[in-house]
């Protein structure tokens, strides 16, 4: 399978950052580095590409730094994925947007991995477009909440 770059990873780091933060909260690319553990040239592309993306946008001034520039419950996870690494298929035959025939397959009408490859693309593309960078952020606080929960109701002896 496929796996997402790191700059994926990152990204996602940041914009889960930026999330939490919100609209009208900006971030400075070194705190962002730290908080996150991402080194700070990377993240320095990173945004940089993001917002050549139209997702942040940068204010200038003692306030300023990085924001989301789009509402985050409005970008999918999986929107994210293919601005940064392209398409979510784990094979090029089964691409929505990007296919291209396998050159050791004879015919790809009756190619059984290309058949289930595609249900895999589907698959994680309905997990993918259907989450959004709040829906992940709820997430990771419900987890957190949880966790804290269950520290508490632990007895040490």
């Amino acid at each position: 399978m496929r796996t997402l770059s790191k700059r994926t990873q990152y990204a996602l780091r940041a914009l889960y950052a930026l999330t939490r933060r919100g609209l009208d909260k900006p971030a400075l690319i070194g705190d962002l580095s730290k908080e996150e553990d991402i080194p700070k040239k990377f993240l320095e592309q990173i945004l940089l590409s993001l917002k050549m993306k139209g997702l942040v946008d940068s204010r200038r001034g003692r306030y300023g730094g990085y924001v989301l520039a789009v509402s985050p419950d409005k970008v999918t996870v999986g929107s994210i994925i293919r601005m940064i690494d392209g398409p979510l298929a784990p094979l090029p035959c089964a691409s929505e947007s990007n296919f291209r025939k396998c050159e050791e397959c004879p015919d790809i009408r009756f190619c059984g991995t290309r058949i289930l490859m595609r249900q895999v693309r589907d698959a994680t593309a309905d997990i993918l477009d259907h989450t959004t960078l709040t829906d992940v952020c709820k997430r990771v606080d419900a987890a957190r909440l949880e966790a804290e929960q269950g520290e508490e109701l632990m007895y040490y002896i």
